[in-house]
């Protein structure tokens, strides 16, 4: 696999035009097949069937945003006396290993920038979710040169032994932070370039200005969506005492109104945790926080039914030092801290050893971004959570939330080496 990934790189890299062609065949290819996939999606991933379309017709969206991207030259010097330039090349071959919350959207924010740069990549999706992948990996075999984009699947050690081959030059990791350090010690034998995007536990910074019904969806949304299972959901919600209680009753409310079903049944808002560790993990973690005295506001336990399905939780009566609020759940549960001043919440919330994305709410937005520019964290939106994940932004970790960033053309850039090229002047003809 590697090796036919190699022999692809040695042309593939060469013609720029001929990839940004075949980047944006490949999204038509991608957005013409996503009634075709999202049934295989939700099957094995769980999510409802309109979000799993979102997430492949999503996808396509990063190619054309990097087959269109325009990387000027970096010209430094050109004048009767010197040449200077300075030149981003292509590594070689990228490992791309990707985590099940989101297996095809997260895939291709490795695969559009590597490819545009030059590099060929080769795929590992988690054991959990590798159906989509592959198919999806046949499918571009229709539009991409041979040996360009491969998909292997496997349970470890198969990630292990991508990482430590010899011929990749990158390993670009989503998932937990305990595996991408492990990821990280294995890489830097050789010299491997990583990006490494790790775990988060977000907080969401709600001032006493805030319009609680005016921003209730906004907020609930933010940490349900996926069952929870994002990494940059809002994952610790900070209110203000004045507000708490108010929030608490929204949030409650809104829980009550969703559908949580099979994702492939009609009216299905959220569908089941994708496996049976992050279900018991869940269960783990709302029993310990109700242990240490937490009130539950809405659900609080599994659903009586087959499979791994769990409400959206509302818990209050929390606060720092439970492990629902230290750790990162990635499930559907929000614990709703109460706070009483700007510099106590600001300081509790950046006391995680996480720092992915991070939001503060206010009715006076100004007073909103001052706050939010003291935040640890690589992302913070202001009243809204997650309000920079778009492909024209970087996006990365502060701290255990990892090293380097992904999207943007600083995305690009992580996918190449920087080469000077000095000398005298240039010819002209």
């Amino acid at each position: 696999m590697f090796s036919t990934a190699q022999r692809a790189y040695d042309s593939w890299q060469d013609d720029e035009p001929a990839r940004r062609a075949a980047l944006r065949a490949a999204a038509d290819r991608l957005e013409s097949a996503a009634d075709e996939l999202a049934p295989l999606l939700t099957a094995e991933q769980g999510k409802p069937l309109l979000h799993a379309r979102d997430e492949i017709t999503r996808s396509a969206m990063w190619l054309r945003y990097y087959a269109d991207l325009e990387v000027p030259r970096e010209i430094v010097r050109d004048d009767a006396e010197a040449y200077q330039e300075v030149v981003r090349r292509p590594l070689g071959v990228v490992v791309a290993i990707t985590p099940w919350n989101f297996p095809i959207m997260l895939a291709f924010w490795k695969i559009a920038p590597a490819l545009r740069a030059g590099n060929t990549v080769v795929v590992k999706p988690s054991p959990y979710t590798p159906l989509t992948m592959l198919a999806v990996g046949r499918l571009l075999r229709e539009v991409l040169p041979a040996g360009v984009l491969s998909v292997i699947s496997g349970p470890e050690p198969l990630g292990a032994a991508a990482v430590a081959h010899r011929i990749p030059r990158k390993v670009s990791f989503t998932g937990s932070t305990v595996v991408g350090r492990q990821v990280g010690i294995a890489a830097a034998a050789d010299f491997k370039r990583v990006t490494l995007e790790l775990g988060g536990n977000d907080p969401a910074i709600l001032l006493g200005d805030v319009d609680v019904d005016r921003i209730a969806p906004s907020l609930f949304w933010s940490a349900f969506v996926n069952s929870g299972q994002v990494c940059l959901g809002a994952k610790r919600i900070y209110v203000h005492h004045s507000i708490h209680a108010r929030v608490v009753e929204a949030m409650a409310a809104l829980a009550g109104t969703v559908v949580v079903d099979d994702g492939a049944m009609p009216g299905a808002q959220f569908g089941p945790l994708n496996n049976l560790p992050q279900f018991e993990r869940v269960k783990d973690l709302v029993g310990d926080a109700v242990h240490h005295g937490a009130a539950v506001a809405f659900g609080g336990a599994p659903l009586d039914r087959d499979g791994y399905f769990y409400p959206p939780t509302v818990l209050s009566a929390v606060t720092d030092g439970i492990r629902v609020v230290d750790e990162e759940q990635f499930g559907p549960v929000m614990p709703i801290v109460a706070f009483d001043d700007e510099a106590d919440v600001l300081r509790r919330a950046n006391a995680s050893a996480y720092g992915l994305t991070a939001s503060v709410w206010s009715a006076d937005p100004e007073r909103a971004y001052a706050l939010a520019a003291k935040v640890d964290s690589g992302q913070v939106s202001v009243n809204v959570h997650g309000g920079g994940i778009m492909p024209t932004l970087p996006f990365g970790g502060h701290k255990d939330s990892g090293i380097g960033v992904e999207n943007g053309p600083w995305g690009l850039a992580s996918y190449t080496d920087i080469q000077v090229v000095a000398g005298p002047p240039r010819t002209r003809s």
